[in-house]
């Protein structure tokens, strides 16, 4: 069984910059958690920021909190350490938070603590497609189920040839 690297709020876990959570109900993530295959892992919890934190957005190759503090190096170790659980634990592809600085997947907020979104990646996400996994959104399951079943039927496959 192929395992699945999440973000920690998507889990349920309080963790996002406002002490809250925001589980994932969505029915295959739903299943995918019954099946004991999901890795939760908060970036920025283990990179050493507090739960609740001050809000930070990716400016140019930076994470700046809405202070001005630079917190670029926390979310680096936070990618890293997720990248790392990844690795030990096998995982086959990750699931993670859309618009966060950590875990953007396809678009982050702009800077300016305005709110506006752009297209752009977080910390975490990046590292982990730089490394070679897939990598999803929230907003992505399906397509993030139709390629674990493809991965489990290839390995199911070799394995068989062997």
């Amino acid at each position: 069984m192929k395992k699945i690297l999440v973000s920690g709020c998507l889990f349920g876990w309080s963790c996002r910059y406002n002490g809250s959570s925001c589980e994932c109900l969505h029915p295959i993530f739903v299943r995918w958690r019954n099946e004991g295959r999901l890795i939760p892992v908060c970036p920025e919890v283990s990179g050493g920021l507090s739960t609740p934190r001050e809000p930070c957005e990716i400016i140019g190759n930076a994470v700046i909190s809405r202070s001005g503090a630079d917190c670029t190096a926390k979310y680096l170790a936070g990618a890293e350490e997720a990248l790392g659980l990844a690795r030990e634990q096998g995982a086959a592809l990750c699931i993670l938070k859309e618009n966060s600085p950590s875990c953007g997947v396809r678009s982050i907020y702009d800077g300016t603590f305005c709110g506006r979104k752009i297209p752009g990646q977080g910390m975490a996400a990046r590292l982990l497609r730089q490394a070679g996994l897939k990598v999803f959104s929230e907003n992505e399951l399906e397509a993030a189920h139709k390629f674990l079943a493809e991965n489990e039927r290839s390995t199911s496959r070799l394995t068989k040839r062997r």
